[in-house]
């Protein structure tokens, strides 16, 4: 089956698509070469640089902060993604006096960078007398509003291309539009959008390192405080990729668990309930239709 968006390549293009992808492979192959052969060169690789992680002490550390990573990143996904589903209702209602002020608070959150929001709620916060800023607190709402106004253009996204007919078939039974939301749109919405949440919860995953400025001891500000020990020699080098190492093992973690899902959600068979609930929908549907054809064929 040929590809609506391009032609299919002929021989020719292949060939320059192969030299292509090998020339870029070659490239990528160049520059890691060379910032191991750096690494290697200054010594980032040897014992006394790495001997700092020899000790248990450092991992049980090392544990703590990817526990605080974790703390920050599990409540600030379930609260943003609450918080987008209620964004996404408000903004997808159809009173003005409703809708805008949510559209307002949506792009307000959106444009503003995340680092700024976690500065504004742990330095400007507590002189306005909110002393229960922690740092914990402050990355946390920071990392919810900024990912939960992201989920709601998410949800409109994934609401607003499903097929019309969906909505109109669910107002012709007479539900109404909360209903229709709840029961409907939303769970079709976030099972096709299911790919889009899970790179946005990377996203929320990754940013809580943004938190070591305002002094939260996750990952990198634990990296920040091996890499000043000048009796190890500073191994900061060592230290990012440990950090980073940890990091990369977290979002293909999260990544798995997501797609383990998406792949249980589109073969998960119906349950009886659900089966019920759509052949007596189905049944009413039919019902109306009949209704109105006898109607019409009467007049």
């Amino acid at each position: 089956m040929s590809s609506v968006l391009f032609d299919t390549p002929g021989p020719k293009a292949i060939v320059r698509y192969r030299w292509i992808g090998a020339a870029t492979v070659l490239v990528v192959a160049g520059i890691l070469a060379f910032v191991v052969f750096r690494f290697i060169e200054t010594g980032q690789f040897t014992a006394s640089k790495w001997k700092l992680f020899t000790f248990p002490r450092v991992w049980e550390q090392i544990l703590q902060a990817t526990g605080a990573t974790l703390s920050a990143f599990a409540v600030a996904a379930v609260c943003s993604v609450v918080l987008g589903l209620v964004l996404a209702i408000g903004r997808l209602s159809d009173h003005k006096i409703i809708s805008v002020p949510f559209t307002i608070f949506i792009e307000f959150f959106r444009a503003v960078p995340v680092l700024i929001l976690m500065m504004l709620m742990y330095y400007g916060l507590p002189p306005l007398g909110f002393t229960f800023v922690t740092p914990f607190v402050a990355v946390a709402i920071a990392l919810t509003l900024y990912n939960g106004a992201v989920f709601s253009e998410i949800f409109r996204a994934g609401i607003e291309s499903l097929p019309k007919g969906q909505g109109e078939a669910a107002y012709a039974i007479g539900l109404r539009k909360s209903a229709v939301l709840r029961l409907i749109l939303f769970p079709q919405a976030i099972r096709a959008m299911l790919p889009v949440i899970i790179a946005q919860l990377v996203v929320a995953l990754k940013d809580t390192a943004l938190g070591f400025l305002i002094t939260y001891q996750e990952l990198l500000y634990l990296a920040k405080q091996f890499g000043s020990q000048t009796l190890y020699g500073s191994p900061i080098i060592p230290s990012i990729i440990v950090m980073g190492s940890i990091y990369i093992v977290l979002c293909l973690i999260l990544s798995g668990v997501a797609k383990i899902v998406e792949v249980r959600t589109r073969r998960s068979p119906r349950t009886p309930k659900e089966q019920a609930v759509t052949e007596d929908t189905t049944t009413k549907i039919l019902g109306i239709q009949a209704g109105n054809q006898s109607s019409g064929a009467s007049i």
